[in-house]
């Protein structure tokens, strides 16, 4: 089963480990959590579990960990072809709440029951928070979800009905994260899914699957890039692919934001792994509109070492792909559409089999007009 996450652990700052006691969602010297070992990958029992949890052995979580899920993982990967190039899309829109944000909720969810955690406040655009909602409700734990004004209708309906208590901030993405730190500061326990790292490997899990069903290492994977968790658990699990001697190399990583909110293009574009103050724009990529990504750096300098490369994409070739997509069948919503947008422009090199990864269902926002 698996090893103990704790002493793997510790802040990215000082190099203190996690606290064995408490979920703190940032170290006492200010410093953010991430791993500085990450769990080794073990080849899964088949026969045992189904889902993501069949990878329980790679998850890091102690052997006596209650298990909080909702049938995670095993989402479906459809071979198609998108702007004339083949490909294959991951169909993360297909978990429980319908987004990827589902595999670290399990993770965080019976890290924080095992840890004797009663209520949390979380903030989110709406995906991370209906997720975190769903799977307190599964475990018994209040949660407050602070969430923009101007989040999708459909996913502040999500958090309610889990029960959540949701706090409507006005304004941008950030005045929401704003307000929950004044919560955190008053004791709350703050279940960040960006700050908190646990999550993390059941992100992963996306690059286990991906690997049981091709044979092989994608040559290119193609995601969105909000706070950067998921890129990063991508990456991080197929680095423990490698790190097993399963696969040879790792994909070719694309990250994709909209023109409107572009922070890890810039830096990338400015072979840089620091975040340059920006003003994020209007954008139908709600999901993807974070001026301050928590986990950039990490992606930006594997990248910057040729391990991938960040693009950006008009709203009007956001739209585009949203419109092509369901015309495949495939409903996303259009957070999910960008790596779709990024494959529109015909400057950008792959390496097959290429893999967009739709992280969110398009029942999950308000309509959107698709006339031009």
């Amino acid at each position: 089963m698996g090893a103990d996450i704790y002493p793997l652990v510790c802040c990215s700052s000082c190099g203190l480990p996690y606290p064995a006691h408490g979920a703190p969602y940032h170290c006492a010297c200010g410093g953010v959590y991430d791993f500085s070992r990450f769990p080794k990958y073990v080849t899964p029992d088949l026969s045992t579990q189904a889902g993501l949890w069949r990878y329980r052995a790679t998850l890091g979580l102690p052997d006596a960990t209650p298990v909080i899920t909702l049938g995670e993982g095993d989402t479906p990967l459809l071979q198609g072809h998108f702007g004339g190039i083949p490909v294959y899309f991951k169909m993360e829109s297909q978990n429980p709440t319908g987004s990827f944000k589902d595999r670290g909720s399990t993770v965080l969810a019976s890290f924080l029951f095992s840890r004797g955690v009663n209520a949390v406040v979380e903030d989110s655009s709406g995906n991370a928070g209906a997720s975190l909602a769903a799977y307190c409700a599964r475990a018994g734990i209040k949660a407050q979800v602070f969430i923009p004004e101007s989040a999708s209708g459909p996913k502040r309906w999500q958090i309610e009905m889990f029960g959540a208590q949701v706090e409507r901030v006005p304004g941008p993405r950030a005045n929401a994260a704003a307000a929950v730190l004044q919560a955190a500061q008053r004791g709350k326990v703050y279940a960040s899914h960006a700050y908190m790292p646990f999550g993390l490997t059941g992100i992963a899990t996306i690059a286990y699957e991906l690997f049981a069903v091709l044979g092989i290492a994608p040559g290119t994977v193609l995601a969105p890039v909000g706070h950067g968790g998921l890129l990063y658990g991508a990456m991080l699990g197929f680095e423990a692919l490698q790190a097993a001697g399963i696969i040879p190399t790792q994909p070719y990583f694309i990250g994709v934001q909209t023109e409107a909110c572009a922070p890890a293009v810039s830096a990338y574009e400015a072979n840089s792994s620091e975040i340059p103050d920006i003003v994020a724009g209007s954008t139908l990529a709600e999901g993807a509109s974070v001026a301050r990504p928590m986990r950039a750096e990490q992606i930006l300098r594997r990248m910057l070492a040729g391990g991938g490369r960040m693009v950006s994409v008009s709203e009007s070739s956001l739209k585009r792909a949203y419109v092509l997509a369901a015309r495949q069948g495939i409903f996303v919503e259009p957070t999910a559409c960008l790596p779709l947008a990024a494959l529109l422009n015909d400057k950008i090199e792959l390496v097959e089999p290429v893999v967009t990864i739709l992280t969110g269902s398009g029942l999950k926002t308000n309509i959107i007009s698709t006339n031009e």
